[in-house]
């Protein structure tokens, strides 16, 4: 049986034409930041700054619009935002009447917000004036480390330790090889990832065999970076760090955290894989 209908691909998904916020399913953070000893105060700030490219809505002639969102949800909400449900929630809009940009935008940041627990920053440009910076993660690059790996996970921290010279650094190192799985589908989640610290040296060996090794492990995006996060600051004790993970979009959305002892955010760059 090689029809279509018989393959285990692409198996039909019940998709909203009108606005339905009911549709957005908020998971706790706390339940896996209790997994790596997080709690208040939080040890970190942050934001998960999520991209969406698949955004349209019928204007009140019944014209379809087409737009680029950008949506800032704060480290401090008690929820993260489960992807597929924010997809389908998006897309709910697709035959939904809505006046214009900022009427979209105002009711986007009511449902968001009220589904993460805090304020959620929205952010509608139309696609042609949307300027996104085209930038790969700036940082040296540790993929080409001669380093013979065999471990693909659960992630270990064993792996991450100080470099025999003492010296304390200011540096930046980039990873194109974070890989994860999706809990909810087993979808694979492809990113970068750039620790940028100071305090210790960092072993560069471990830490490309620390970040290989969440290759099979399951876990959502924003919980990969606070638990690399957590890891580093116990095994290297850096005076300052920040984490920085731009993932690969799926179904028009992408996600990419930052979690950092200082307060500033980072620029919402896009990679050669975004």
């Amino acid at each position: 049986m090689t029809a279509p209908e018989y393959s285990p691909l692409g198996k039909h998904t019940v998709y909203a034409n009108r606005y339905d916020p009911s549709l957005l399913f908020p998971i706790p953070r706390q339940t896996k930041r209790d997994d790596i000893d997080v709690h208040q105060p939080l040890p970190f700030h942050g934001v998960d700054i999520w991209n969406a490219y698949e955004l349209s809505w019928l204007d009140m002639h019944g014209k379809p619009t087409a737009a680029v969102a950008e949506f800032h949800i704060p480290a401090t909400s008690p929820n993260i935002i489960e992807s597929k449900s924010f997809k389908l929630y998006l897309n709910g809009f697709a035959q939904e009447p809505v006046a214009n940009a900022a009427a979209l935008s105002a009711l986007l940041q009511q449902d968001l917000s009220r589904a993460a627990g805090a304020p959620v920053m929205v952010y509608i440009r139309e696609p042609r004036a949307a300027k996104h910076v085209f930038a790969d993660l700036e940082g040296e690059l540790i993929d080409s480390l001669s380093v013979k790996i065999d471990d693909y996970g659960p992630p270990k921290a064993d792996y991450l330790h100080i470099s025999t010279a003492s010296d304390s650094v200011e540096e930046t190192l980039v990873s194109d090889l974070l890989r994860s799985n999706c809990p909810v589908t087993g979808q694979p989640d492809w990113g970068s990832v750039q620790i940028t610290y100071r305090g210790p040296a960092i072993d560069r060996e471990g830490l490309l065999r620390y970040l290989v090794s969440f290759r099979l492990h399951n876990e959502f995006h924003e919980q990969c970076v606070e638990r690399i996060f957590v890891d580093v600051m116990k095994r290297c004790t850096p005076e300052q760090l920040s984490v920085y993970a731009r993932y690969t979009r799926r179904g028009g959305l992408d996600i990419n955290p930052f979690r950092s002892t200082g307060r500033s955010l980072p620029v919402n760059v896009r990679g050669a894989r975004q």
